[in-house]
Order: structure tokens, then sequence, then C-alpha cells
């Protein structure tokens, strides 16, 4: 006879965080205590590839990488994959998952299964856990929106949504503009 395993002192945000590392095949991401696979399309790729060529040489002046690393929001049921994080170098040698704060800005890109995570729940938990930079590429939209100054409540600042086409401004440390008609 068989007995069942007693869970009753499982940390449940622990858990749900170590399983989604351990998935085989494909990347997930948790959001809101739901696990998401992580597999874009190949327009998905292309769009996040045109903002990362025109971030990439700024990013290697400030001494940060570009990528699409793990990020750990502790004390809430959210594991994200950004689309691009930017993070200084040596926080990442080595790192198996950094804080939203670790970054100096992060990049996503809109899909039409999950736009508005990335609209809604991203934004208000970047801002929540203090990523200084979120940039959304709305591909449904066909917009680009920059949220930046992070507080408890949300971004106290956005620039947007403009047009694709139009240039947005990131700014200080990267003080450069991104070109965005490629996009439309």
């Amino acid at each position: 006879m068989s007995t069942a395993a007693d869970y009753s002192n499982v940390d449940p945000e622990q858990a749900l965080k170590y399983a989604v590392q351990h998935i085989r095949g494909d990347r997930a991401q948790i959001i809101e205590g739901i696990i998401e696979p992580v597999s874009p399309t190949w327009d998905h790729e292309a769009a996040a590839e045109t903002i990362r060529d025109q971030i990439r040489p700024r990013a290697r002046q400030l001494g940060c990488v570009t990528g699409s690393g793990n990020l750990d929001l502790p004390g809430s049921s959210n594991w994200f994959v950004p689309d691009i994080a930017v993070v200084p170098a040596a926080q990442a040698k080595g790192a198996a998952a950094l804080l939203p704060e670790d970054t100096l800005l992060i990049v996503e890109v809109t899909s039409e299964s999950n736009g508005d995570t990335d609209r809604v729940v991203k934004r208000k938990r970047y801002a929540e856990y203090s990523a200084p930079l979120y940039l959304v590429i709305d591909r449904q939209e066909q917009s680009v929106t920059l949220f930046s100054e992070p507080g408890r409540l949300g971004y106290t600042r956005v620039d947007g949504p403009h047009p694709f086409g139009a240039k947005i401004r990131i700014p200080e440390p990267f003080g450069l503009d991104i070109d965005t008609s490629e996009l439309a």
C-alpha cells in the first residue's frame, strides 16, 4: 500500500520556479502562476532582432550584454523570459536568473496569443520590481511605447504609443534613438 507524499511544508513559489527551470525542450515562463511555453515565431524574432541590432552597440559600450535570460520576481508567482534584456556583463556572468532591477532596459515584443501579458501584466510587474526602462513593441497595434520611472503602482512616465516608422528616444544611459521603420 502506497501513501501519498506530504507537500504541506513545500513553498509553492519555490516549487513552481524550480519546476519551470527543469522543463525539457522549449523554454517556459511563469505569468501570474501559470506556466507558459516560450516559442516565438520567426516574425516575432525578426522584430526583436531589429531592436536588438540597434541597442547592442551602445550596450557593449556600457559594459552590458543583450539577451533573453531568466528574470525572477521574488515573492510572486512570476518568472519571466523577456525578448530582450540589457544587463551589466558582470552580473550576467554565471547567473541563472537576475532581477528586473538588475536590468538597464527590458524589451517585449507582443504576440497575438499573449499581447495583453506584455501590455498589462508584465508592465505592472516590471515597474513593481524596479526595471528602469520597459519598451513594448506592439505588433498587433503597430506601435511602440517606452515606460520609465517605475513605482509600486506602475510606471509614472510613458512615451507613446508611437506608430511603427517613428523614432523613439531611449534615455540615458543609452541616449539613442530607435528607428522602428523596419517593423512596419
